[in-house]
């Protein structure tokens, strides 16, 4: 896919799928901006992806926060000379039974997921509106489509079904601006967002026995979102906006019975 001379803002574009995102962006011939909340990551990631520093840029600050977004879509702007798409991909992620969930994780969620995607869109598309067109692609769940017993999310899930439902409304508000807002939803995804609440060396044996729960045999690879991601905002998906793309295995498909 040719992404040549595109300007990419990625959220939680340190590590995991926005990191993988990044290198392919730029591979293809874009600009990228990465955010999150840790400079050093940030500042590391960068440096790995394109060590001149000539395509890629990156701004630490929490996205749950406006000024974040209003500084992100500026640092691009003034960086790169525009924004052409947007990877609302920034999240947190940690089963809760719901009775013990506070306030402050239930804010938590709220700001990260929901707030953060909602205000690094509004200030994105009064920019594409000035260019002429543009393309947010952002990272929903397939928790938000289908609960899940074993992995209580309610918090996560209500603030990722608040993105789906965003999705839907900026594409139809915005189709006449030619800006396309679309959505995928992963299943499991082996990143590192598992050891905020998973011991590091038991990670990769926890997320091995979730392989069964997809009806395609394995959990995802950042790669797989990613290139649904990558068509998304691509011009092979130019009539395409308004959609949440399940990519989860074949989970939301129907049920299944567990081999």
């Amino acid at each position: 896919m040719n992404f040549n001379n595109k300007k990419v803002i990625i959220t939680g574009g340190g590590t995991g799928i926005g990191k993988t995102l990044a290198i392919k962006y730029i591979r293809n011939g874009a600009f990228v901006v990465i955010n999150g909340r840790r400079k050093d990551v940030l500042e590391l990631s960068a440096h790995e992806i394109d060590p001149t520093l000539k395509k890629i840029d990156f701004l630490a600050g929490d996205i749950g926060e406006i000024n974040t977004s209003k500084n992100l879509i500026n640092k691009c702007i003034n960086r790169f000379g525009g924004i052409d798409i947007l990877i609302n991909n920034a999240g947190i992620f940690q089963p809760k039974a719901f009775l013990n969930h506070t306030e402050e994780d239930f804010y938590a969620y709220i700001d990260t997921i929901l707030k953060g995607t909602f205000f690094a869109s509004q200030f994105a598309i009064d920019e594409m509106r000035k260019n002429g067109g543009g393309s947010i692609i952002n990272v929903g769940s397939m928790w938000a489509l289908e609960a899940i017993e074993s992995t209580p999310s309610s918090a996560y899930s209500a603030a990722k079904a608040g993105v789906h439902a965003l999705t839907k409304n900026l594409a139809i508000e915005y189709a006449k601006d030619k800006i396309r807002v679309n959505a995928v939803a992963p299943a499991v995804v082996s990143t590192p967002i598992y050891e905020s609440f998973i011991e590091k060396e038991k990670v990769e044996e926890v997320l091995l026995s979730f392989n069964k729960f997809h009806p395609l045999g394995r959990i995802a690879r950042p790669e797989d979102i990613v290139e649904a991601i990558m068509f998304l905002s691509s011009e092979k998906a130019s009539f395409i906006t308004g959609v949440i793309l399940p990519v989860d295995g074949g989970i939301t498909a129907g049920r299944h019975i567990e081999k």
